[in-house]
C-alpha cells in the first residue's frame, strides 16, 4: 500500500508539472495571434516522459496548438470564405453551394437575424434540421450574428423539444418543415419569439426545387400538416437580410458558441456549454492531427453523420471548411440503398462515421462496386467501433478505420488513432495536441500504466460547464480543469487509451447515448407501471438497444401498448426494443433498483 501511494504523488506531481506546463503554454499562445509557443528538444524529451504518447505522434503533429491563432469560429469561417471562394463548400441532392454563396448567403441570414428580428450578442437560436444545404447558412449565420447555437435533434418528440427551447431560452427557431407539426405543439410553452421553416428543397432552386418539396409532402408523406402563422419562410428570410448589414459583432474565445445538449452523468439533458475557444482548440487539434494526410482545397468528405451532432459538426462542418474541403451531405443515410447510389456519384477522400453505418455498408448491395481510389481517412467515433467491422472495412476499402474517442463535454475529440494506421488496433488512440489524459482512481487518484480506472480528460477543448447547472458541472469537472467523463479506461505503456467499459448505465445505442434515467421517467408516466429499469443488451446492428423491466401496476399493460406509449413519448434509438414483465426488481438496502444485476443475468429469459 505505501508502494501504491508513493506511485500516486509521484504521478500527481508529474501531472501537476504538465498542467503548469499547458498553462503556461496558454498564456503565450495568447499574446500574439498566429504565433506558436516555441518548445525546446529539452522541454519536449520532459514531456514525452510524462506524456508517453508524445513519442508516438504521427510526424509533424505538434505536441501544443496555437489557441491564438483565431479570436472566434466565425474568424476561421471569414478565413475559409476568402480563400476558397470559388471552391464547392456543401453539396446535396445534386447542388452545390461555393464558399462564396455560403458566405453570402448566411452574411444574409445573419442581417436578419440582427437587423429584422433584433436578436443580439448571446440570445439562443434553436437550429432543427437534417443534413440539408439550408443548415450551414443558419449555422453561421447565426454565429455571425454572435448569437449561441442550441442544435435541435429534428426527431425529438414534443416532450422533449419543449425542454430544450425551455431549458436554453431559445428566443428563435429554424425547423425543416418535416418537423415543424412537433414546434407547433409546444412553441407556447417555451420562450420562441420567432420561427423560420424551409421545405428540403427550397435552395435547390426552379423546378427541382418545387418536385422535391412536392414529393416529400404529397407523395412520400414526410410533412405532417402544421399551423404556424407567425413563421417567415427561409428563402423570405435571406431576402429581408439582404437590406441589412452584415453586423459587426465582437467574439472572443470566452463567448458561447453553442449549447450542445447531453445527458452527461445523470440523464437529465443539459446544455454543454462550448465557447468559442473551446471549438477554435478542437478544429486547430483535429487539423493538426490529420496534417499532412488532406490536401488543402482537394478534399471531398461524406457527411452522413446529422451535423447537429458534436462529432460531425466539428470533424466534417468545421474542421474541413477550415481546409477548403467539400461536404457532401446525406440527408438520410438510414436509407443505405440510396446512400451507395450518392457514394457512386461522388470521388469522395473521406468519411467519418459511427460502427453501425459502416457496418450497413459493408451489408449493402453495390458498396464493394464503389470507387475508393481517393479515400484516405475514415474515422469512427460516437460508440466502440467493432474489430470485425473494421477488418472488412480494409478488405472492401483499402482505407483503415481509425478508431477516435470524445465526449460533447469536449468539443468532441480528446484521442485519435494515428491516420497512418496499417491495422485496427482496438485502442481509442492517443490524446490529440494540447490534451492530458489520465486514468484515476475512485478516490480521484492517479494510476499508473496498466491499471484500470476512470478516464479523465483536460485540454482548452473541454466544456466551461452546463448551462445553469452549477452543481452538475462541479459533479464532472475540477477547478483544475479536469473532466470526469465515466468512462473505465487503461492506457499502455506507448501512451494509448484502452476503453474497458462504458459508463455504468449508459447505453449507447448506434452512437448515441442513452440514459435509462429519461426513459424510466417517461415510462413511469403511464398509468399501467408499478416499477420499470432500463439497461442496454448487445445488439449486432446498433451496438446496443434499450430494454425494460416492468412491474405492472394494470395486469392487463401489454409490451405492445408500453411500446406505443414510448413511441409518443421518446425519440426511436430511446425507444425499448424489448420489454420483459416480472413480479419485483432486484434492489440495494436501500431500495435502489440494481440495474448492473439485470444487465449482468446470465439465465434466458422470455421477453416480449
Amino acid at each position: 500500500m505505501q508502494a501504491h501511494a508513493e506511485g500516486f504523488r509521484v504521478v500527481a506531481a508529474r501531472l501537476a508539472a504538465i498542467r503548469e506546463r499547458m498553462l503556461q503554454c496558454r498564456v503565450m499562445s495568447m499574446t500574439g495571434r498566429g504565433r506558436r509557443p516555441s518548445v525546446s528538444r529539452s522541454a519536449r524529451i520532459t514531456m514525452s516522459k510524462e506524456r508517453p504518447w508524445l513519442d508516438h505522434y504521427p510526424e509533424g503533429v505538434p505536441a501544443e496548438i496555437d489557441l491564438g491563432a483565431y479570436a472566434s469560429v466565425v474568424a476561421v469561417l471569414e478565413e475559409a470564405f476568402g480563400k476558397f471562394k470559388e471552391r464547392p463548400a456543401f453539396a446535396s441532392f445534386g447542388k452545390q453551394l461555393t464558399y462564396g454563396e455560403i458566405d453570402a448567403m448566411s452574411a444574409k441570414f445573419a442581417g436578419y437575424l440582427s437587423g429584422e428580428l433584433k436578436l443580439v450578442k448571446g440570445d439562443r437560436i434553436a437550429i432543427m434540421m437534417p443534413n440539408v444545404l439550408q443548415y450551414p447558412i443558419a449555422l453561421f449565420g447565426a454565429l455571425r450574428a454572435g448569437l449561441v447555437v442550441v442544435n435541435t435533434n429534428p426527431l425529438y418528440t414534443a416532450r422533449e423539444l419543449r425542454h430544450q427551447l425551455e431549458d436554453s431560452g431559445a428566443k428563435a427557431i429554424v425547423v425543416l418543415d418535416n418537423f415543424a407539426s412537433t414546434v407547433q405543439q409546444v412553441v407556447a410553452d417555451t420562450h420562441v419569439e420567432h420561427i423560420v421553416t424551409t421545405g428540403v428543397g427550397d435552395l435547390l432552386g426552379g423546378l427541382k426545387g418545387m418536385l422535391v418539396n412536392t414529393v416529400a409532402k404529397h407523395v412520400k408523406k414526410m410533412v405532417p400538416d402544421y399551423h404556424l402563422p407567425q413563421a417567415v419562410r427561409f428563402n423570405d428570410a435571406l431576402a429581408r437580410g439582404a437590406h441589412h448589414p452584415l453586423p459587426k459583432v465582437m467574439l472572443s474565445h470566452d463567448d458561447l458558441a453553442f449549447l450542445q445538449y447531453t445527458g452527461g452523468t445523470t440523464g437529465v439533458a443539459k446544455g454543454a456549454m462550448l465557447s468559442h475557444g473551446n471549438m477554435v482548440a478542437n478544429m486547430l487539434q483535429a487539423g493538426s492531427w490529420i496534417g499532412r494526410n488532406a490536401k488543402e482545397g482537394e478534399e471531398v468528405i461524406i457527411t452522413a453523420l446529422p451535423l447537429y451532432h458534436i462529432f460531425s459538426l466539428t470533424a466534417n462542418g468545421l474542421v474541413f471548411m477550415r481546409l477548403g474541403g467539400l461536404n457532401w451531405l446525406i440527408t438520410n443515410p438510414r436509407d443505405m440503398p440510396g446512400f451507395v447510389k450518392e457514394l457512386q456519384k461522388s470521388r469522395f477522400t473521406a468519411l467519418t462515421g459511427v460502427n453501425t453505418l459502416f457496418n450497413g455498408l459493408l451489408n449493402t448491395p453495390g458498396f464493394a462496386e464503389v470507387d475508393f481510389s481517393r479515400l484516405h481517412l475514415t474515422l469512427g467515433g460516437g460508440m466502440a467501433v467493432q474489430r470485425a467491422v473494421a477488418e472488412r472495412w480494409k478488405k472492401v476499402t483499402g482505407c483503415t478505420l481509425a478508431e477516435a474517442y470524445g465526449l460533447t463535454e469536449t468539443s468532441p475529440a480528446a484521442c485519435i488513432n494515428p491516420l497512418d494506421l496499417k491495422e485496427y488496433n482496438g485502442s481509442i488512440g492517443l490524446p490529440i495536441p494540447s490534451t492530458n489524459v489520465a486514468i484515476w482512481s475512485e478516490e480521484n487518484q492517479p494510476l499508473p500504466v496498466g491499471e484500470v480506472g476512470e478516464l479523465m480528460v483536460q485540454g482548452p477543448q473541454v466544456m466551461k460547464g452546463y448551462w445553469q447547472r452549477p452543481e452538475e458541472t462541479a459533479k464532472v469537472l475540477g477547478e483544475d480543469g479536469w473532466l470526469h467523463t465515466g468512462d473505465i479506461a487503461r492506457m499502455d505503456e506507448n501512451g494509448y487509451f484502452y476503453i474497458v467499459d462504458r459508463k455504468k448505465d449508459m447505453i449507447l445505442v448506434s452512437g448515441f447515448n442513452v440514459y435509462p434515467n429519461e426513459v424510466e421517467d417517461t415510462v413511469m408516466q403511464h398509468p399501467g407501471v408499478s416499477e420499470v429499469a432500463a439497461v442496454g443488451i448487445p445488439d449486432e446492428h446498433s451496438g446496443e438497444v434499450v430494454k425494460l423491466f416492468v412491474v405492472r401496476k394494470d395486469p392487463n399493460l401489454t409490451a405492445e401498448a408500453l411500446k406505443e406509449f414510448c413511441r409518443e413519448n421518446l425519440t426511436g434509438y430511446k425507444r425499448p426494443k424489448l420489454i420483459e414483465f416480472r413480479d419485483d426488481l432486484p434492489k440495494s438496502n436501500v431500495g435502489k433498483i440494481l440495474r448492473r444485476e439485470l444487465r449482468d443475468e446470465k439465465k434466458p429469459a422470455a421477453t416480449h
